[in-house]
């Protein structure tokens, strides 16, 4: 069973920097698609960016530019690096995988085949 399981959400101060990773386990192949979103308080989902299996990631607006994604030469962790960290960065973290499509489709955070259970972060 393909699971996405991930880490590194903790408490930062503003202006700080946190690290996040997400492993996929259970499965031999290199998903097709990768991608973060987070949901703060209140707020809706929002997507953070994705990246394909090969190919140039694709940023959201709101964090563009204080947040990188990468991963692993496996191509199977995903990391987020967020520099520059604001209040408005609060919320919990989730990691989404999909293999049915390199990164064309998944409108939304529901349309992807595999979502983790997120990782909380909180900015003080």
């Amino acid at each position: 069973e393909v699971q996405l399981v991930e880490s590194g959400g903790d408490s930062v101060q503003a202006g700080g920097s946190l690290r996040l990773s997400c492993v996929v386990t259970g499965t031999f192949t290199v998903p097709l698609c990768m991608g973060w979103y987070r949901q703060g308080p209140g707020q809706e989902r929002e997507e953070i960016v994705r990246i394909p299996r090969n190919g140039l990631p694709r940023y959201g607006s709101s964090t563009q530019g204080r947040f990188t994604v990468s991963k692993d030469n496996a191509g199977k962790s995903l990391y987020l690096q967020m520099n520059s960290v604001q209040p408005s960065d609060a919320a919990m973290y989730y990691c989404v995988a999909d293999w049915r499509d390199n990164c064309a489709s998944y409108p939304d955070m529901v349309s992807w085949r595999y979502r983790g259970l997120g990782t909380q972060v909180t900015v003080s």
